[in-house]
């Protein structure tokens, strides 16, 4: 083989689509994810991954908006901190502080259109291009193994296993987006409602727009629960064909 016919054939199973998944599949890889969203233990070593996506959101926003991105920081307690420079006001501000407790089921949003389109490696692809990118910007050792543990992992398995335990994988991946995104909105008026986080990302809101903390938490709660119920129709596509019901 050629180098040019090994790069088209990369490019194929890069950009191929893969069979339906068992509809089975769809529904067992969601009652894991739901188990580990509402299990202590499982949950609080996966609730790293939902803090990448949250700081991940932050960071983007700071760079669309024109923000100087100054650097990451994942921490051990599922905590993290993203650092940029620029106006203390305005709309630059209010976006980056906005895109952090949605950011993780709205990439879960965009994971579950890949899927719709049976495009499992893809999706797989792109996760570790974005952990990459990431990595580049973090600036502390437990968040460089944060991120080099997650983007080896699916490439792992984007490269080295069957397209059934792919599928899996990334259903299960994009299913916990979706609803780990729920829970730390939950878990932040909580803590707000004992005094214990005064600094934080709704309370920042209400200090740069006038309207109370409560009316941010709320906004993340609605956001999320409505891309839950949009990502939610996008996976259960293959439920409702087999259903004989159309989306």
């Amino acid at each position: 083989m050629t180098p040019i016919d090994g790069l088209g054939s990369l490019w194929d199973r890069l950009l191929g689509a893969q069979p339906d998944p068992p509809p089975l599949l769809v529904l067992a890889t969601a009652a894991v994810a739901l188990v580990v969203v509402s299990t202590r233990l499982p949950w609080r070593i996966a609730r790293n991954v939902i803090t990448i996506a949250h700081e991940g959101g932050h960071a983007l926003a700071a760079l669309l908006t024109g923000r100087r991105l100054h650097g990451i920081r994942l921490h051990s307690d599922t905590s993290g901190l993203t650092l940029s420079a620029g106006r203390p006001t305005g709309p630059g501000m209010i976006l980056t502080l906005l895109a952090g407790y949605v950011a993780p089921p709205l990439i879960g949003l965009a994971g579950a259109w890949l899927l719709g389109g049976n495009r499992i490696t893809l999706l797989l692809w792109v996760a570790v291009a974005l952990l990459l990118a990431m990595l580049v910007m973090v600036r502390n050792a437990f968040g460089v193994v944060s991120l080099v543990v997650t983007g080896g992992l699916v490439l792992a398995v984007s490269w080295y296993t069957s397209p059934q335990v792919q599928a899996a994988f990334a259903y299960t991946g994009v299913w916990f987006l979706l609803l780990g995104g729920v829970r730390p909105v939950v878990e932040l008026q909580r803590v707000r409602s004992r005094g214990r986080m005064p600094a934080s990302d709704a309370d920042q809101l209400a200090g740069l727009t006038g309207f109370p903390a409560f009316f941010w938490v709320t906004f993340f709660a609605l956001v999320n629960m409505v891309t839950l119920v949009v990502g939610a129709a996008l996976l259960a596509g293959p439920l409702l064909t087999d259903a004989g019901l159309h989306l």
